[in-house]
């Protein structure tokens, strides 16, 4: 059992811990959109950006989601979120990772029909959350344009919400985005040769 010392200096610790949280909410004030970035090259990106997929459903927001690479293979996101059909409004534009197409050609098409449909999304007030999925790789390899991308973002309706994923987000995303996390490898199952499981990576 803990002596009274150890426990009462664990309360003030958390009494002073609390004040600052306090004051900290007390002081965020503004209410508006905010740009989200999942970068790196770690796992997650796609998964956090579906987590407030998720979250902004159950407060019963309305969400749009574009899909820029992936599109080669069925994901269980897809498949779970093409379940709220007046929710979400769920497109799959890629044709798969660019080390597959292995044509800049069609990929840039393909990114370029994605973006028109995303800028869409980006004027739609009814609208209250975007996921731009993987657009991080369609701007590292040019396909799509950072400054449109940037100029749509910056016009979008002042509480309209937008998570981009992907490696490698540029600086200008990231100068111009509310949240910026970056995520690092630490161990990931594939280097041991274990394949891409139903419910991790699809």
């Amino acid at each position: 059992m803990e002596s009274d010392a150890r426990a009462q200096r664990h309360r003030e610790r958390m009494q002073r811990k609390k004040a600052l949280v306090d004051a900290g909410i007390a002081r965020a004030t503004i209410e508006r959109g905010i740009i989200v970035v999942n970068t790196g090259n770690g796992k997650g990106k796609s998964s956090s950006g579906f987590g407030m997929v998720a979250r902004a459903l159950g407060h019963g927001l309305h969400v749009g989601v574009v899909q820029f690479i992936k599109g080669s293979f069925s994901t269980g996101e897809e498949a779970f979120f093409r379940r709220f059909p007046g929710e979400v409004s769920y497109h799959v534009m890629g044709e798969g990772f660019t080390w597959e197409t292995q044509d800049r050609e069609r990929d840039i098409r393909a990114a370029q029909k994605a973006w028109q449909l995303a800028a869409d999304m980006l004027s739609d007030p009814e609208l209250d959350l975007v996921l731009l999925d993987e657009l991080n790789i369609a701007l590292k390899y040019q396909y799509v344009d950072v400054a449109d991308v940037i100029a749509a973002l910056t016009s979008r309706p002042p509480n309209q919400h937008v998570v981009i994923t992907g490696r490698a987000a540029p600086q200008a995303l990231v100068d111009i985005a509310d949240t910026v996390t970056e995520m690092q490898v630490v161990k990931h199952a594939f280097a041991a040769g274990i394949k891409a499981q139903k419910g991790i990576e699809l």
